[in-house]
């Protein structure tokens, strides 16, 4: 089956498609967190129990995309030991720790206070429910911190230097967390998250609306992800060309590869598509903008561009997937843009939630920026290569000395694994976000100490 590639290859695929089923998750579970805290602390100041409904209706999907998250994230880390063993042996010294801190700082601040959430709530006072809520969203958002800064060293290393035995070693921890890339892909990433859960919710609402244009809780839920669409979409953009310019600084190649700039030249294009041949360096059937490549990059149209003829041909990313997969993620972004605008016109015309052709166009939204997110990592980690660390170590030169048949081996049990795993776990949050949220019960708890009957009704419901 795999009897035409190499170890080396089916490692790199093995990583690829482990992490892409990864990155699903926690990009959910970050801005459902979030979703998750806005909903109770909206709920303690109005007591609409409206938002009281969508707390118990979101966190039981919370529950179950956040488990499957902590195990594929698990699945990833011991790839370091069997395929990557070299990579771990040079980059520990800088990696490893970093890691630690996450789970120190992150996964254990969510595990600790996770319980609370799904299982304390008239059991701990409302405050402290709503602050264990809010620790969780808090641990999230700290564990994206830790592994983008991981990852961000890899892409724009600093604060190091090399012992005698050819390991990278800090001597600068702020330098390494802190790296030129960072901060750009810390805000691109969070607010990734927070968009992707807002078309979720949105997409979530649009159904039972389409079905009930009176149903209070989806009603709410549109309105609230169409607010987040209309603000946070148009400031994703702004964060992304921050972002571009930060890596055309230190990332050239990989902008070469992005934009199918093959030569250096001024006045450079901007390829809308086209199918870039790495053979003829040159971007067959292309469609494109004169000059607004070098006002997007350098903000001057008479700029010069930095094309791939700079660099030798064994630094050249593969241009034709880090081409389409960087359109596939801002065209998506651009749609999230529309969908922000028309919503606001809407509801400004007091219609948001009667105009079918908006809410079937929200639905058809709803699993695209998990597709944005997925993109966008695949211009990240490919438009990279053939760095593991730019600029530093080959991904050649990062592998394990195993076989072909290993490699192949654990990549038919993971691809098996995960497809029944999670395929499961993905049908069964698809059946609950089908679920009616009017009909979510709120037990008549005591006002201040539960009965045991109250308490045993909501456990079974947890």
């Amino acid at each position: 089956m795999f009897e035409s590639f190499d170890a080396l290859f089916l490692a790199r695929f093995q990583f690829a498609f482990t992490i892409a089923f990864h990155i699903i998750f926690p990009a959910f579970t970050i801005g459902v967190a979030s979703y998750l805290a806005v909903l109770e602390g909206l709920y303690l100041k109005t007591r609409n129990p409206v938002y009281q409904q969508l707390f118990r209706y979101w966190v039981k999907i919370f529950a179950v995309a956040f488990g499957m998250g902590v195990v594929s994230g698990i699945v990833m880390s011991y790839q370091f030991g069997t395929n990557w063993s070299v990579f771990s042996d040079k980059a520990g010294p800088v990696i490893g720790p970093l890691m630690g801190y996450e789970v120190l700082t992150a996964f254990f601040l969510e595990a600790g206070f996770l319980g609370v959430m799904l299982f304390g709530m008239n059991k701990v006072g409302e405050k402290l429910h709503f602050f264990a809520t809010l620790m969780v969203a808090v641990g999230t958002a700290i564990s994206a911190f830790w592994i983008l800064s991981v990852n961000s060293w890899m892409q724009t290393p600093a604060g190091y230097a090399m012992n005698d035995v050819g390991q990278f070693v800090v001597t600068d921890w702020f330098e390494v967390v802190f790296n030129p890339s960072f901060p750009y892909r810390l805000a691109h990433m969070l607010l990734a998250a927070y968009l992707t859960v807002a078309f979720v919710v949105g997409a979530v609402g649009a159904w039972h609306l389409l079905k009930d244009k009176t149903n209070a809780a989806a009603r709410k839920m549109f309105s609230m992800a169409m607010w987040m669409a209309l603000i946070v979409a148009p400031l994703q953009v702004l964060v992304g060309d921050f972002h571009g310019l930060n890596t055309q600084e230190h990332q050239p190649a990989k902008v070469a590869a992005m934009e199918g700039h093959f030569h250096t030249e001024a006045r450079a294009p901007l390829y809308l598509f086209g199918l870039p041949n790495e053979e003829t360096a040159e971007v067959d059937y292309a469609l494109k903008v004169p000059g607004l490549a070098s006002i997007i990059l350098k903000h001057d149209i008479d700029a010069e561009v930095t094309g791939l003829d700079q660099f030798p041909r064994e630094d050249w990313p593969p241009v034709t997937t880090v081409f389409w997969a960087f359109r596939i993620m801002v065209g998506i972004g651009l749609l999230m843009v529309l969908a922000g605008l028309w919503s606001g016109l809407q509801r400004l015309r007091g219609k948001l939630y009667d105009n079918n052709l908006l809410l079937r166009f929200s639905l058809f939204m709803g699993p695209l920026g998990f597709v944005a997110v997925i993109a966008g990592w695949i211009v990240t980690e490919v438009g990279r290569q053939p760095w593991v660390i730019y600029g530093l170590l080959r991904t050649a030169d990062a592998a394990s000395p195993i076989d072909k048949a290993g490699v192949a081996g654990s990549l038919i049990a993971f691809i098996v694994v995960y497809f029944l795993v999670f395929g499961a776990g993905t049908f069964y949050i698809l059946r609950k976000m089908a679920g009616n949220p009017e009909q979510v019960t709120i037990p008549d708890y005591a006002k201040h100490k539960p009965t045991m009957a109250a308490e045993r009704i909501y456990d079974e419901e947890a």
